[in-house]
């Protein structure tokens, strides 16, 4: 692949004669979006649940996710980079500046959480139903989204050799590949890891429509629990392929989340089908005799 993509899809005529750029990234975010919220319309009717919902709280579910999504981004400090908290903090009015990139889905989960619970609670549904309705969508929207990642020509991986490696222009190559000569334009291919996060996504929606219909025995909260553990897992794994990443002695940070996900998340799913083993209750119940007949 030879294709060095532009960020900018189109401009519109400005203000004395400048024009005021429209990028493929906010594009693709807000596609994402539209695309996710109509998958969720329609798990919203199958669940019997008037999809209006979904249109009515999308609004509010996109301004908390974009802040989110932008503080999660703010607070982190990628390796290599000299955009991190120390350049906000600098440059307070950067923060505002996101229409180039700069969004961590983290984030964006986290705002869009509570927004549906401020939704729910204000239209008297059930939080984690809502939740799950939309958790299919969020999958597709996110395989959408990154291709944000790949117009920006950002979070690529390192050097390839394999067919599917990207080229990268000298102006957005991280300072360890900045040596044209030992890295040049011309035959350099690096990884794509947006890629990568992007079949993970879209692999991890079909599975949890799936298991959606054909689970019988799922409870409220379940295909969150699920997304937790298919997205922290995919995370993982394409955070190997990061030089970017933002690091936490030494391990990066969204490996760290994603564990952290896969463990909770996987021991909540199973204790919540499972609930105490047999040998404790059969202990609990034996304790429970042995105190009973304890003369008082």
């Amino acid at each position: 692949m030879n294709f060095l993509p532009n960020g900018v899809a189109f401009s519109i005529p400005w203000f004395n004669g400048g024009s005021f750029p429209i990028y493929w990234y906010g594009i693709l975010i807000v596609t994402g979006a539209l695309v996710g919220a109509y998958v969720a319309t329609l798990e919203a009717k199958r669940r019997g649940i008037d999809p209006d919902h979904v249109w009515n709280g999308l609004l509010l579910a996109l301004i908390f996710g974009v802040i989110g999504a932008r503080l999660y981004h703010v607070i982190s400090s990628p390796t290599g980079t000299n955009i991190g908290f120390a350049y906000y903090v600098q440059n307070p009015m950067e923060i505002l500046n996101f229409r180039q990139g700069g969004l961590g889905i983290y984030g964006a989960v986290a705002g869009g959480l509570v927004a549906i619970y401020i939704y729910t609670r204000r239209v008297k549904l059930n939080f984690w139903t809502m939740v799950d309705i939309a958790i299919p969508g969020l999958l597709l929207g996110q395989a959408i989204g990154r291709w944000g990642n790949f117009f920006n020509q950002e979070l690529y991986g390192y050097p390839t050799t394999l067919p599917w490696g990207i080229p990268i222009d000298a102006a957005h190559r991280l300072p360890i590949f900045s040596d044209l000569t030992t890295y040049p334009v011309a035959t350099t291919r690096f990884h794509p890891p947006f890629l990568y996060e992007s079949l993970w996504d879209l692999g991890s929606a079909i599975l949890v429509l799936y298991i959606a219909r054909h689970w019988s025995k799922a409870k409220s909260g379940d295909l969150m629990l699920l997304w937790g553990m298919l997205y922290g897992l995919g995370r993982f794994l394409v955070e190997f392929q990061r030089p970017d990443a933002w690091l936490i002695s030494g391990i990066p940070t969204a490996q760290l989340i994603g564990l952290a996900l896969i463990v909770i998340c996987g021991v909540t799913l199973m204790y919540r089908h499972t609930g105490p083993s047999k040998a404790t209750l059969a202990a609990q119940s034996a304790r429970q005799r042995r105190q009973s007949q304890k003369p008082q």
